[in-house]
């Protein structure tokens, strides 16, 4: 008679058969009843809606969203692909997002299909699929997108609402950026006598100015008999640069965010106090809060770190080859590792400080941070030495969020684009602020963003002469909502009042004191 433990293998060499077969949502008629009751009992999958199903980790914590919001392209595609079969596909708007690089988990996913119900589907977490009766696009003009069926780009920029442009401005520049000819658009146009949207168009790519294919809009429809007048949907003009030959659509959009936001973040911030005359006294008082900084940042991340872990690393009683314990403990490796990207932090400081562009300075230096933050993992074993070759070559989640991090081939055109951004701000807060959250919506490497992002923060305050901050473990959910925020809604003022509060009360000599908002 099998075990208990030999009954639950059996169960989860069948869950690993749909698994290594691509299968994210699993429907009832995947697992037998006893599989499948055995497998919800201990935690391994979680019922999304009656008689569907997705993995998740068997330790995750009731409450905890990470493995439904990794799981909800997958899920999606395969739940839309039994009902619906090739009947449907996602809206043109949310199509439209997609294309631009916004691919957070939406709060509702419209659905057109000729056979909808137009009613609801409630999922997990306060998601829902709405199914609404609508006809189809041409067969020409759907794709799939991680096994979803959604309209292609010319498609969902003809076909999309004209608020969309006004009320998701980024989406929408970044969207239509990567448009190359208008003849992308024409032919969609022309057929369908789309005489009102090819005015709109004309309007929105002079808004960009892209005057080429505004004309070449305007002329072709005129040109066939249309009578066409131009109108700029988008509320504000565009007033930044883009590169017309840009393939990647988040350089545009982390451009347009970066322009989008700053205004905001000078409006809440205090006056930078400027670089110190007593540059020793000011690197003093950065050593001074190195165990507050290191305990907090690193209970952040949900390591079990204790101020006299942190004291006996930075005493150097803490020995790689003489305690075997220690080679064990993941904690201290990433106390050490604190400690000694900490002191690498202080360096670059120390030349920002002398006068040097903080952009610069952490374009060059920030890959020693992270060097000195994983080395002491590498030396015991924790980590092979090639995580430390650099920015991340897989996907990677963030656990509770809706924002999905741009994709690897894409980190590798942003994160120099984020040093050319840091590189030319004027505003040290706008460095600070954008610095820390452009860089963790990046996430360019597959452990230690947070940490990086707030070591890339304190930088950029220094470069304004702000106090560094230590972000209090206590306030972990305000800090992680005030960056959902920005990442999922486009809100950055959350963030920028969050950090803004904490240097206050740095400049008030109050660095980590129980604050009252």
């Amino acid at each position: 008679m099998a075990t208990p433990g030999e009954k639950m293998a059996e169960s989860l060499e069948k869950l690993k058969e749909l698994q290594d077969n691509g299968i994210v949502g699993i429907k009832a008629s995947d697992l037998s009843r006893v599989h499948r009751e055995r497998l919800v009992e201990n935690g391994f999958i979680r019922e999304v809606i009656k008689g569907w199903y997705i993995s998740a980790p068997h330790e995750e914590r009731q409450g905890d969203s990470t493995s439904w919001y990794v799981s909800f392209w997958g899920f999606c595609a395969r739940y839309l692909e039994d009902r619906y079969g090739e009947d449907y596909c996602i809206s043109a708007e949310q199509s439209l997002m997609l294309h631009a690089g916004n691919n957070s988990v939406p709060k509702q996913l419209i659905i057109r299909s000729t056979i909808g119900n137009n009613l609801p589907t409630e999922l997990l977490f306060g998601t829902s699929i709405f199914v609404m009766k609508s006809p189809l696009p041409e067969k020409a003009e759907v794709e799939e997108w991680k096994g979803v069926r959604m309209v292609n780009l010319p498609s969902s920029i003809v076909h999309c609402a004209p608020s969309f442009f006004a009320g998701q401005s980024t989406d929408g520049r970044s969207a239509l950026m990567m448009i190359k000819d208008a003849s992308e658009l024409l032919t969609i146009l022309l057929d369908g006598g789309h005489s009102k949207i090819a005015g709109r168009l004309a309007g929105a790519y002079r808004n960009l100015g892209q005057e080429k294919i505004a004309d070449d809009i305007l002329k072709t429809m005129k040109s066939a008999g249309y009578d066409v007048r131009e109108k700029d949907p988008f509320k504000e003009p565009t007033t930044i640069k883009f590169n017309f030959r840009e393939k990647s659509p988040y350089v545009n959009r982390i451009k347009l965010m970066w322009h989008e936001m700053r205004n905001i973040i000078i409006e809440v911030f205090p006056k930078a106090p400027g670089i110190p005359f007593d540059k020793e006294t000011f690197l003093e008082h950065i050593e001074e809060l190195y165990t507050t900084d290191a305990y907090h940042s690193l209970s952040i991340e949900k390591y079990t770190v204790t101020p006299a872990l942190i004291e006996r690393v930075r005493s150097g009683e803490w020995d790689v080859e003489g305690n075997e314990e220690d080679k064990k403990q993941t904690d201290a490796m990433a106390a050490r590792g604190y400690w000694q990207a900490f002191q690498a932090v202080q360096k670059s400081i120390r030349k920002i400080l002398d006068g040097k562009n903080a952009g610069k300075v952490a374009d060059t230096e920030h890959g020693d941070w992270y060097r000195e933050l994983f080395g002491p993992s590498v030396t015991v074993g924790l980590l092979k030495p090639s995580d430390l070759a650099g920015y991340r070559n897989n996907q990677v989640f963030i656990g509770q969020s809706k924002h999905t991090p741009i994709n690897k081939d894409a980190v590798r055109d942003a994160m120099p684009l984020l040093f050319e951004l840091l590189e030319a701000e004027t505003h040290p807060c706008v460095r600070a602020v954008l610095g820390h959250f452009i860089f963790v919506y990046i996430h360019p490497y597959m452990d230690g963003n947070g940490r990086m992002g707030r070591f890339l923060m304190n930088a950029m305050l220094a470069s304004g002469g702000y106090p560094w901050t230590v972000i209090p473990v206590e306030e972990r959910d305000n800090y992680m909502n005030a960056l959902e925020s920005a990442s999922v809604d486009q809100d950055i003022k959350p963030f920028a009042q969050f950090v803004a509060w904490l240097v206050v009360a740095g400049l008030k000599g109050n660095p980590i004191a129980k604050l009252t908002k």
